[in-house]
């Protein structure tokens, strides 16, 4: 059975091998993650025992907006309805806010937001600027 916490009881052990197993560059850099989802906002995980296997985090200003930063679960567990847990929780929890966004960097991930209550911004468009270099 999977347990969902906001505690942060995570190693950076345990982040790391869950941002590599979906791919994300995050997790080459754990000191920097782990420093970071310790001092997010809001950090939900998703636990089948001791094993770290989700991971949602939502930045905040207090009042007005939270915007979702990552969610992911280990690809042994997708499929089971925990990625959605974890949005269902974060909407809860920022539901006095004005706002709750998120930017999706797959255009293929839209439709599960849309079907979680999320639209797309009208006029809205993503901007970034990427200060790492993925040349190894």
């Amino acid at each position: 059975m999977i347990q969902y916490t906001e505690e942060k009881r995570f190693t950076r052990e345990q982040v790391q091998e869950l941002f590599l197993s979906v791919g994300w560059v995050s997790g080459q850099y754990p000191q920097r993650l782990y420093k970071a989802l310790m001092h997010s906002s809001t950090v939900l995980t998703a636990w089948d025992g001791e094993r770290l296997v989700g991971l949602i985090r939502a930045l905040d200003d207090s009042e007005m907006l939270a915007q979702i930063h990552y969610v992911l679960v280990h690809p042994d567990y997708q499929g089971k309805g925990i990625a959605g847990q974890l949005v269902e929780r974060i909407k809860e929890r920022y539901k006095n806010f004005l706002y709750i966004e998120g930017m999706p960097e797959d255009e293929n991930n839209v439709p599960f937001y849309e079907k979680h209550g999320f639209q797309r911004m009208e006029h809205g468009a993503a901007i970034q600027i990427c200060n790492y270099s993925d040349k190894r």
